[in-house]
């Protein structure tokens, strides 16, 4: 009788544990990944458009805070091309030829071929396999892959205040002479972005010194908190950090106090190549928190 019982109570015990872990739920657009039954983000696979304009995919919309609200956008009204958490640049070449733009969802399409999830412990990774293709590098009519990147998508099991996304992004060039770069002008945005839902009292510190946004990129740490009132019940307090291993630049960023995105910039407005044998690998990280964190634990975070 007393081993029966042991043996339901072990099972029971399985079962929470399993109950409160990470789960992946594919869907003909994505992939939605909740912990513990409640939404924490999902990923678009599948193309995606507004009245058929700004078609776009490869990225995470919604990213949710710990009581299960939406923090990101996607086509809002100021910027229709922004989505949630993204990562794309205006100029994208091919031989010195544009191959449309990445940034804006013009004449480019993201062929994700595959993704799959893996629990690591108590936590859990997406793996994604995406092709990048344009109208303007084709032949017999059909679109040609010039650029494959592979994305792994790290999720941490959440504590009290806070959660963590790890973000490693490799680019490796299909064809010869591929570069990528930033808009072509002063402030040189591009790379990898966050569009939340941005509070009126957004305040945006980084090595402990608030920043103000400026036109042109800020320089600053590697990490950057954006902390303000959403709404009467829904603060964001994020922290977003580039990895010490990105190539430079490293600690600029575009921030944006209104209707936009957040970006720490890279490469800027100037050209930089993407090789066939050594692959572009850009790392970042976001932690979604409750409350202001600790010295301690920003230090901690970014050590990344």
């Amino acid at each position: 009788m007393k081993a029966a019982l042991f043996t339901i109570i072990i099972s029971l015990l399985s079962f929470m544990g399993m109950a409160q872990g990470f789960k992946a739920h594919s869907t003909p657009q994505g992939i939605l990944i909740t912990e513990s039954n409640q939404k924490v983000m999902f990923f678009q696979k599948q193309t995606k458009s507004l009245d058929h304009q700004y078609p776009r995919a490869n990225y995470i919309h919604p990213l949710f805070d710990l009581q299960g609200k939406v923090l990101t956008e996607d086509f809002p009204e100021d910027h229709r091309h922004h989505r949630g958490i993204f990562w794309a640049w205006h100029q994208v070449l091919v031989q010195g030829k544009p191959m449309g733009d990445s940034w804006e969802c013009k004449d480019f399409f993201w062929d994700v071929k595959k993704v799959t999830s893996e629990n690591i412990g108590e936590n859990l990774q997406l793996q994604i396999k995406t092709q990048w293709k344009s109208p303007n590098y084709s032949k017999d009519g059909q679109q040609l892959p010039f650029i494959e990147e592979h994305t792994k998508i790290t999720l941490y099991q959440r504590t009290k205040n806070h959660r963590i996304l790890d973000f490693e992004i490799s680019l490796t060039a299909l064809v010869q002479d591929v570069q990528i770069g930033g808009s072509n002008d002063v402030k040189g945005y591009g790379g990898f972005s966050t569009r939340f839902k941005l509070p009126s009292d957004i305040k945006f510190t980084s090595l402990g010194e608030s920043i103000p946004p400026r036109n042109e990129a800020v320089q600053a740490g590697r990490g950057m908190q954006m902390d303000g009132k959403i709404n009467s019940d829904q603060k964001l307090g994020v922290l977003v950090v580039a990895s010490k291993s990105n190539p430079e630049p490293n600690n600029s960023w575009i921030l944006r106090s209104e209707n936009s995105m957040q970006n720490p910039v890279y490469p800027g407005a100037e050209l930089v190549s993407v090789s066939s044998d050594t692959p572009t690998i850009l790392k970042y990280r976001i932690v979604v928190y409750n409350n202001k964190p600790s010295e301690q634990e920003l230090d901690l975070w970014q050590e990344f």
